[in-house]
């Protein structure tokens, strides 16, 4: 990756939490194990795994909205480690949450959500300045300026999260992180949504963390993909040599679960199951932590971490055995 360009770089980002087990005690719940990854200007990342694999702790920490257990983020240079280089960070990056209907405060009006970090960042000089940016806020995510003066619980879901996604964009951040941004909506307003991020992506100039579990949707907007499991990432590469050329067992997997919509191809298609359940992370597995699923298993799996490496230009992946089965 060219060096000039990298907005974003993560290394060995950890994120712990203590919990109370009724059985052990007083614990770490590691819902991060050290990732690393940069992301370039304008790119969108893609983020992907099963629930509790870590990926929307993996966004959160990043922007330090949970305080990291380990590890660096450097945005545009600066390494976040400071309580002003994380206002700077915050001035510059946004979050999209993925729950619409709790992500915004029932007792504002829609033009105080949207105008919040304009508020906080003092980005105008007076109320005529700040009204005027609001109502383009909306225009810009399709919405009329009669919803200015409304509240959220009178607005769909789709309808909340370009509302959301205003708010996200009124600061004029370079990275968003959006977190799980359409599982919440009807499918038939999810492709609304993708498009509008699509289109704000080139219109502004924005770099996005897109966290998803649905595979297709991730295909559709990002330029590469990185696959999360227990706290690591497992695989990363551009999103179709992903696609035609996985090379992680759990990749595999989540590949072989997407819908064909092609009977005929669906009906050719080879489904690879996993045995068992995701592991708890408060007893992540040793060895390479897919293990007590994967169909590939062998004792060097169980006994020793696989080195996440590179096997090709841009395609990483940590499995022992990715020149066996690929």
């Amino acid at each position: 990756m060219r060096g000039d360009n990298i907005l974003l770089e993560v290394r060995d980002l950890r994120k712990y939490f203590d919990v109370t087990d009724g059985v052990l005690g007083r614990v770490k719940l590691r819902a991060v194990s050290g990732i690393s990854f940069a992301l370039l200007r304008g790119e969108v990342l893609g983020l992907v795994g099963e629930s509790g694999s870590g990926k929307s702790t993996a966004g959160r920490t990043l922007l330090h909205l949970y305080p990291p257990s380990g590890g660096e983020v450097i945005f545009d240079g600066e390494r976040i480690d400071t309580a002003a280089s994380i206002a700077r960070l915050r001035r510059r990056c946004a979050m999209v949450f993925q729950d619409p209907y709790s992500s915004l405060n029932p007792r504002m009006t829609v033009a105080d959500i949207i105008a919040e970090p304009l508020d906080i960042h003092k980005l105008y000089s007076s109320a005529a300045e700040r009204r005027e940016k609001v109502l383009s806020l909306l225009a810009e995510v399709g919405l009329s300026s009669e919803h200015a003066s409304r509240y959220a619980h009178e607005f769909s879901g789709g309808q909340r999260q370009r509302i959301g996604i205003a708010r996200a964009i009124s600061g004029g951040p370079e990275l968003i992180v959006a977190d799980e941004p359409v599982s919440a909506l009807d499918v038939s307003v999810q492709a609304d949504i993708i498009n509008m991020f699509e289109r704000l992506r080139d219109s502004l100039g924005l770099t996005y963390i897109f966290i998803a579990h649905d595979l297709l949707v991730v295909r559709h907007i990002s330029d590469r993909i990185a696959v999360m499991y227990l706290g690591k990432i497992v695989e990363l590469a551009a999103t179709e040599e992903l696609f035609s050329k996985p090379l992680h067992p759990y990749t595999k997997i989540l590949l072989s679960a997407v819908p064909i919509p092609d009977p005929k191809e669906a009906a050719k298609a080879v489904r690879i199951t996993p045995t068992g359940e995701i592991p708890s992370p408060l007893n992540i597995p040793g060895g390479c932590p897919f293990h007590t699923r994967c169909p590939y298993v062998r004792d060097v799996c169980r006994n020793t971490t696989p080195v996440y490496r590179e096997f090709g230009r841009g395609h990483f992946a940590a499995c022992h055995r990715v020149e066996e089965i690929n």
